[in-house]
């Protein structure tokens, strides 16, 4: 990601300044001015932070909104394509939000409360287009809020990542995505069991002017533990070593839940989500194109919208991630390919005009899990 110029167009988290005084590198994303990466450290000193012991994230850029009222739970169910019934209050859930031809508008996290309040966590860029599908189709009695800078959100992540939290006195139990309304200090924070690294984490959803007491505290209590402040740039890193997908990336409008490996968060026997009849079409006929991995087996590294070529020479896809994986100190990426190829076949990427060999591969690259 290229340093930015700085933009009054551009939005800016509840931490922005601590960012400025840490000497972080600030680039546009999704329309606000994030760090990429710290003066000092660096993406591959964040990435191994994460893995070997615990790192911070600020990522309030991330969308917030709240569904409400008789049936709301309901509703969002007859909307998004994960099944709500799978989980219980006080449970999380990964899901998508589709168009009716079954590309994807978004990918989100539902927090279930209660069968009339949900709570969603879109991505940045997007939320504004979640909220007015669900307001438009929303029945009379539930309302759709709004709530992007309603709340920060600070990713505590790694292997160290309870004792950290324990520190401050805030909940480390729970199951995977599972989550709490907490109180650090009399003020609340929504606590979940989860996170985008694959490393066991938690998502702290503080209020908007409560989150940068709540970061400096993390920090003051966590030089024990070898706690980094870490970049949006470690995050696509330490994703993509997961093989998680990125929305406009890997998902897309164009780029179908089936096509992505994704259908397990979609409720298949549900009767209605939006763009249930184009997916259930998709996944009979078996899609044309799938998501693989892509492992180097030389030095360069895939970047996305590089062309994917077979060993005789036809164009079988293209490249959607890629990126150098700290941990196997390779390149590694994530690529649409055709339904003929097969994990373990070879392809060639245009590297700059160049065919680089590389493996096709399952994700994950890192044997590692959020559990």
């Amino acid at each position: 990601m290229a340093e930015l110029r700085r933009s009054p167009e551009l939005r800016r988290s509840p931490l922005y300044d601590r960012h400025v005084e840490l000497g972080a590198k600030m680039a546009g994303f999704g329309g606000w001015e994030m760090p990429i990466e710290y003066t000092g450290r660096g993406v591959l000193a964040e990435h191994q932070a994460v893995r070997g012991a615990v790192g911070i994230f600020d990522v309030s850029h991330l969308g917030k909104a709240r569904i409400a009222g008789p049936g709301a739970a309901a509703f969002v169910n007859a909307c998004l394509t994960n099944d709500l019934r799978r989980i219980g209050p006080g449970q999380a859930q990964y899901t998508l939000c589709c168009e009716e031809t079954g590309g994807v508008v978004d990918d989100l996290i539902a927090y279930l409360y209660s069968d009339e309040e949900v709570f969603l966590v879109p991505n940045a860029a997007n939320t504004a287009q979640v909220v007015a599908r669900l307001a438009a189709a929303a029945p009379a009695g539930v309302s759709v809020t709004d709530l992007h800078t309603g709340y920060g959100v600070v990713a505590v992540q790694g292997p160290a990542c309870a004792d950290l939290l324990g520190a401050l006195g805030l909940p480390t139990g729970g199951t995977y995505m599972s989550f709490v309304d907490a109180e650090w200090k009399g003020h609340p924070v929504i606590v979940c069991r989860s996170g985008y690294t694959g490393e066991r984490g938690y998502e702290l959803l503080p209020r908007w002017d409560d989150t940068p007491a709540l970061w400096d505290a993390l920090f003051a209590a966590g030089g024990p533990l070898g706690v980094v402040p870490v970049g949006l740039g470690a995050r696509d890193t330490l994703r993509t070593e997961m093989g998680y997908p990125l929305h406009g990336q890997d998902l897309s409008l164009s780029i179908t839940p089936v096509q992505a490996r994704s259908g397990w968060a979609v409720g298949w026997d549900k009767d209605r989500f939006w763009g249930r009849d184009a997916l259930l079409a998709e996944r009979s006929a078996g899609a044309s194109r799938l998501l693989w991995g892509l492992r180097s087996t030389g030095r360069v590294i895939p970047r996305p919208h590089m062309t994917v070529a077979s060993a005789a020479g036809a164009t079988v896809g293209e490249v959607t991630s890629g990126t150098f994986s700290p941990t196997l100190r390779q390149g590694i990426g994530l690529a649409l390919l055709d339904r003929s190829v097969q994990g373990g076949d070879t392809v060639n990427v245009d590297v700059r005009g160049r065919p680089s060999p590389m493996t096709v591969v399952r994700p994950p690259f890192v044997r590692s899990s959020p559990k």
